[in-house]
């Protein structure tokens, strides 16, 4: 089944608790989740899962399973999203991440980065204290605090423009932001890119926290701790742009071959701090120095931390990207010093 997707706007505004009705059909929340991201292809899934959702959305399977519809991809110039976990153009984006994951520096970033490249920034005001919030602020044109504001303020902007609109959980949880995208959907206003989090963290010990997402982006606990940022779990992230029919086969080769590399590496990382690499043979002594190496790669300077790290922002070409991972993956790379690949841009 080529270039075939889940009609992910019509599960999320019909069956918005999504977790919960699954589970009463006898689907499990993570196989429903893969595929809405795109992670398990329409294609592989059994046909009794497909079919139980189209009776949960009350819907035909010719509604539910869209044929021939590119996704498209916003180019971030964030080497680890891009490669891994590709912001999806419109759709609806979640991060997941306990506090002090990194995750409001990531959206600040992806702000500043967007607002630079001519997109609208709306933030919806999270309900509660949130003080840590502020650090955004400055890369937002329009702070609101209803939907019914935002929806104003969306429907205010000339057609031609894009915009990103970020969200905190307590506003998914009451139902608002769903009926937000209702409107937005009835009125034909497709421009719009949602990101929404969870400030309390409670996200992360949840299948399906926001509901059916485009892109998910998993933060790592263990990358934090070793202060390798942006913290974007290599493993777990995902987005449905990664579908084979809508990205270039390239791309996906390399972020295939970086994922493989990495799992190994992970799981040789917990052999050697136990052992020691001495024990290890030599092929898998290559395959650990070479996830070294990509792992300290994927970490990059943000403009938005300029004035904590001391280190300029990087913007990070897709092709350029893509040609430096391939080189590590290759070897091109096995005599430079791990240090030196951490916290740049592209190689030079």
């Amino acid at each position: 089944m080529e270039n075939v997707r889940l009609n992910v706007a019509l599960l999320r505004r019909k069956v918005p608790n999504l977790t919960s009705a699954a589970k009463s059909v006898g689907l499990r929340p993570a196989t429903v989740s893969n595929l809405c991201t795109g992670k398990i292809p329409v294609g592989r899934a059994e046909v009794r899962t497909i079919i139980a959702l189209a009776e949960l959305a009350e819907c035909s399977l010719d509604d539910l399973i869209l044929r021939g519809e590119k996704v498209d991809m916003i180019e971030t110039k964030i080497k680890a999203i891009d490669l891994f976990a590709p912001l999806t153009k419109g759709g609806t984006n979640g991060l997941v991440a306990r506090p002090g994951m990194g995750q409001l520096v990531v959206l600040a970033e992806l702000f500043y980065r967007l607002k630079r490249d001519g997109h609208i920034t709306l933030l919806l005001s999270p309900k509660g204290e949130h003080p840590e919030v502020q650090d955004i602020l400055e890369h937002v044109d329009y702070t609101v605090q209803t939907t019914d504001e935002a929806y104003s303020k969306i429907m205010g902007v000339e057609a031609i423009q894009e915009i990103v609109f970020a969200a905190d959980r307590g506003h998914v949880a009451n139902g608002t932001i769903q009926e937000l995208h209702d409107k937005l959907e009835s009125v034909g206003m497709t421009s719009v890119t949602t990101f929404l989090l969870d400030l309390s963290g409670q996200v992360v010990d949840e299948d399906l926290p926001y509901g059916p997402l485009e892109t998910l982006w998993q933060f790592d606990a263990d990358l934090v701790a070793r202060h390798k940022f942006p913290a974007i779990n290599p493993i777990q992230s995902t987005s449905s742009v990664l579908e084979g029919a809508h990205l270039d086969q390239h791309h996906l080769s390399i972020q295939q071959r970086s994922q493989k590399l990495l799992r190994r590496y992970r799981e040789l990382r917990s052999l050697v701090q136990v052992r020691g690499i001495e024990l290890l043979p030599d092929t898998e002594v290559q395959t650990f120095k070479r996830g070294e190496r990509l792992e300290a790669y994927l970490t990059q300077p943000f403009f938005v931390a300029e004035q904590f790290s001391g280190i300029k922002g990087e913007d990070v070409e897709m092709q350029a990207m893509l040609e430096d991972i391939r080189k590590i993956l290759d070897g091109s790379y096995d005599s430079a010093e791990v240090d030196s690949l951490s916290y740049i841009g592209s190689i030079r």
